[in-house]
């Protein structure tokens, strides 16, 4: 095996292959710069071929990333004189955020300094940011953020989109979130022809509004053209089944999801540490089932999922847990190198010009 380190201890990149680089906001999580840069850090020991522009406040990056070794040699730090608070309006940002680091992380995926940003700052602002310096792609009205949902599917997670990009959604947005979603699947989960549902209060096909039900004619006829199966209307407990690999909805009711989902589990695992506490026995059961549930934490870890991706962009954004510790950071750029060595932007851009064509080339009814 060959060693891919050098005399500085950063990894080499392997032969042949050029680095990719990955634009960081290091101010943005609730954690600070430390976290980030952990998480860069973990990311670079398991990398040869990945590099960084962490994006802050220029004295305290270059303390972080000197204490790491090898790090300094494959990040590159712009300095930034502000931050985005998790309190800052978007159109605060908007007027004034131009000096900020979450700005300058979007900035340099613009100038095509990067592949992907990672930010684990405002969502509102991020997103807003990216539409305003990235644009939206041609044929794309809204764009969506989708996540990784951990499942019972053989690879262990659905995609679900939207999240909260846009509380609005008619049935053209949603066909284009089927589109972008399948595509995700196959970059990111390496799926070739990936199962999409459309959310619904139920299976039966006259429950639901109309726009969903219109939403699941287009998405039925778009299937074969676009390469994804589609299984129709799924549930709320599909969400992490294995009837589909991509979930498709509006904004407003996977946000609820979202966080549903994110508090549900938080709850079980308090149940479970406040049962195992409870008495001398169960504390001795706790540990005879130490190795079960550390797997079962490891399976529902919202960390090892943790990354929400901007599709419709002309560029790949990804926001990652306001939260996020070492491990979290460390995900989410791992996800932001999958899809940018897959050329996932380029590949969705492709299909979501064909899509957009053959929609206007398709006579509608008058």
């Amino acid at each position: 095996m060959t060693d891919t380190t050098d005399q500085t201890g950063a990894n080499a990149p392997s032969e042949s292959r050029k680095r990719i680089v990955i634009s960081v906001d290091a101010m943005g999580g609730d954690l600070g710069p430390a976290a980030v840069v952990a998480g860069i850090s973990r990311s670079a020991q398991k990398n040869p071929d990945i590099g960084f522009i962490v994006h802050g406040d220029e004295k305290t990056l270059k303390k972080l990333i000197k204490k790491k070794k090898g790090l300094k040699k494959i990040c590159e730090i712009r300095h930034c004189e502000d931050v985005v608070t998790m309190h800052d309006k978007p159109s605060h940002v908007m007027r004034h955020g131009k000096k900020t680091s979450m700005w300058s992380a979007i900035e340099s995926v613009k100038q095509g300094e990067a592949s992907v940003a990672v930010s684990c700052g405002n969502t509102g602002a991020l997103m807003a940011v990216s539409m305003v310096r990235l644009r939206k792609l041609p044929g794309v009205v809204r764009p969506a953020i989708a996540c990784l949902w951990p499942s019972r599917n053989p690879g262990g997670f659905n995609v679900m989109l939207d999240v909260g990009a846009d509380i609005r959604a008619d049935e053209n947005d949603l066909l284009q979130y089927a589109r972008m979603g399948a595509s995700y699947a196959r970059n990111g989960l390496g799926l070739s022809t990936p199962r999409v549902g459309l959310l619904n209060v139920g299976t039966e096909e006259h429950k639901g509004r109309p726009e969903l039900h219109a939403a699941s004619d287009l998405i039925q006829e778009a299937s074969q053209e676009s390469k994804f199966d589609y299984v129709g209307f799924v549930e709320g407990g599909d969400i992490p089944g294995d009837s589909c690999d991509v979930i498709v909805t509006d904004g407003y009711t996977g946000n609820i999801a979202l966080k549903t989902g994110e508090g549900t589990a938080k709850l079980i695992g308090d149940f479970l540490r406040e049962s195992f506490k409870h008495s001398f026995l169960s504390k001795i059961a706790a540990m005879l089932s130490m190795n079960v549930l550390k797997r079962l934490q490891k399976r529902i870890d919202p960390r090892r999922v943790n990354g929400g991706v901007f599709l419709g962009l002309n560029g790949t954004v990804i926001k990652s847990h306001g939260s996020s510790d070492a491990t979290g950071v460390s995900a989410a750029i791992k996800l932001a190198f999958t899809l940018a060595d897959n050329g996932f932007n380029d590949k969705l851009r492709a299909r979501v010009a064909a899509g957009s064509k053959k929609d206007q080339d398709t006579p509608t009814e008058q």
